[in-house]
């Protein structure tokens, strides 16, 4: 009896133990690995790779240039040597050690067709230049150039060049029969290199737009106010044209807004429309004053706003312009003022004391401001308040150049005997465009890569941000269209390259600002054991105590044997 009690004692240790065991082996196999694979943060692959070589950006710019020889500017033997031929001359620029830019102009060298050479003979330019835009439809980058002989009457005699408001524009020929092809490269070149200059974009113009990649201290004074003053790179652009009355007693003031912004401001909207979305809305502000009191010249018997005052009077009426629609797309402000009976006329004067003629100045990526005054002699001859219609056409014009400089179309500053034809109901010339889509390619570029790298970064540094498939494939998206914007931009195709600069900074900014990176980024590694302690310590004791013991046991059976 003893004896199988004993036995029966042993068998039900050894089961206590063997049970222990088990589930100790569980744990250890099956629960850990478990429990570590369902608590882990997700993390979609991503082309960590791909995403380093952007980091490091040499763009490299082709400027597709056409140099076109009209009758009687190269003799026949002139002509045979150098006709049809393709050069290219190329510039680099480094700014730092990740960031630089080369640009080649891939010049070819052709005859005038016949339908060219007709409207070349004609004598009026401006007929030239609309005929030859109807003949030779151009892409978005190029860059014409006819060479007409130096006897040409298409041209005035004082004028060497004119620039049309398309993509072509007219060279006097400063090649003559004794000049050997050498010579009439070099000359040809020494004129193209100047237009291209004013046609195309500049070394400064690049460097703003990779402003975002490069310290402050490397960029010059120029480069450094071009970036400054337009407004960044976006996919949309809301404007606001504001009417400010501070006086209504005294001005009972009206404008049509909704036709001065179809006839004038919508045809530059409808143009840049490929560039961004627009939208376009108006207000009428009582009892809004500028905030800074107005300096009475007894000379002129006027009221005065100098130049150093003009900062200060930006912030008070900001406050008030308020916002008629939430959007994350930067506003452009455009405010007309129609100062009250007390400080009229109200006149902006420049360092030298000298009235402004536009009577208007602007503030860099915010908007511009216009004053306008109401005729005072009409105000002591009128019973108040004075019905005061606005001169739209006069404001829009102002308005139209200030929204010009704030979209970065820059003005231009032609060399001497250089005439640009005005653009008339174009309201922006073509090569004007293409100067904005280089410049704003070339900055969505850049924009891009510093919000994949961040991404990266931000990935590195906190380990708790979860990266869902949607994430990762914006994210592939945006590295793919970088990489082809950047192979468009080398095969000299611009309107490609900067549609697929857009796409990288949308898919890019999709995935910087996606909400789900924050799902657990406010749940740290101290909070997941003060919750999972109290769930596993009560089960995990007992297993350790019974492996413990079985340990112990074993250890004695030893000393024992």
């Amino acid at each position: 009896m003893a004896a199988a009690e004993i036995a029966a004692a042993a068998e039900e240790k050894f089961r206590g133990k063997l049970s222990a065991s088990c589930i100790a082996v569980v744990v250890v196999l099956v629960g850990l690995p478990l429990w570590w694979k369902t608590t882990e943060t997700y993390r979609a692959s991503l082309p960590y790779s791909q995403i380093s070589e952007l980091d490091l950006l040499l763009l490299d710019i082709s400027v597709p240039v056409e140099v076109v020889f009209a009758r009687g500017t190269l003799t026949a033997e002139q002509q045979k040597k150098l006709l049809p031929q393709t050069q290219f001359s190329q510039k680099q620029n480094q700014l730092d050690g990740k960031t630089g830019f080369k640009y080649r102009y891939e010049k070819t060298y052709r005859a005038v067709t016949g339908l060219e050479q007709d409207a070349i003979m004609s004598k009026n330019v401006e007929g030239a230049v609309v005929t030859l835009s109807q003949v030779y439809e151009s892409s978005a980058g190029l860059v014409v150039i006819y060479v007409v002989p130096a006897d040409s009457q298409l041209l005035p005699d004082e004028v060497t060049v004119y620039i049309g408001k398309h993509r072509a524009c007219f060279l006097r020929s400063p090649v003559t029969g004794s000049h050997s092809v050498e010579d009439v490269l070099q000359d040809i070149d020494d004129s193209i290199e100047e237009i291209l200059q004013t046609m195309s974009f500049t070394d400064d113009m690049v460097v703003a737009a990779l402003s975002s990649r490069v310290p402050s201290g490397t960029i010059g004074t120029d480069s450094l106010t071009a970036s400054t003053t337009a407004f960044k790179s976006s996919l949309g652009y809301e404007i606001t044209f504001s009417l400010l009355n501070p006086d209504p007693k005294s001005h009972d003031v009206c404008w049509d807004i909704e036709q001065a912004v179809n006839n004038y401001v919508q045809p530059f909207l409808d143009k840049l429309s490929f560039v961004a979305n627009f939208s376009v809305d108006s207000q009428i502000l009582y009892y809004a004053v500028l905030g800074v009191t107005p300096r009475f010249d007894k000379t002129s018997s006027s009221f005065s706003l100098t130049e150093d005052s003009l900062p200060h009077v930006i912030n008070p009426v900001e406050a008030k312009l308020g916002s008629n629609v939430a959007s994350s797309y930067p506003v452009l402000n455009f405010l007309l003022y129609v100062p009250e009976y007390s400080h009229s006329p109200l006149y902006i004067r420049d360092s030298s004391g000298s009235p402004v003629e536009s009577n208007a100045f602007h503030s860099s990526r915010w908007g511009g401001i216009m004053i306008y005054n109401v005729d005072h002699q009409q105000l002591n001859e009128t019973r108040l308040p004075v019905p005061v219609k606005v001169d739209v056409a006069r404001v829009m014009e102002v308005f139209l150049a200030q929204l010009r400089l704030l979209m970065g179309i820059q003005k231009v500053q032609p060399p001497p005997e250089t005439v640009i034809q005005s653009p008339g109901n174009m309201v922006v010339t073509d090569w004007e465009t293409d100067r904005l889509l280089w410049v704003r390619t070339v900055e969505n570029i850049a924009t891009a890569t510093n919000t994949l790298t961040s991404l990266v970064q931000l990935i590195d540094e906190i380990g708790n941000i979860v990266i869902n498939d949607n994430i990762a494939s914006e994210v592939y998206s945006a590295v793919a269209s970088v990489q082809r914007s950047l192979q468009e931009l080398e095969a000299g195709r611009l309107m490609p390259a900067f549609q697929a600069s857009k796409k990288a900074i949308t898919s890019s900014e999709k995935a910087f600002f996606d909400p789900s990176l924050l799902h657990l980024l406010y749940f740290p590694d101290d909070q997941k054991f003060a919750i999972y302690i109290p769930l596993f310590l009560p089960m995990c004791v007992p297993i350790v105590l019974s492996l413990l013991k079985t340990g112990m046991d074993c250890k004695w059976r030893r000393k024992v044997d």
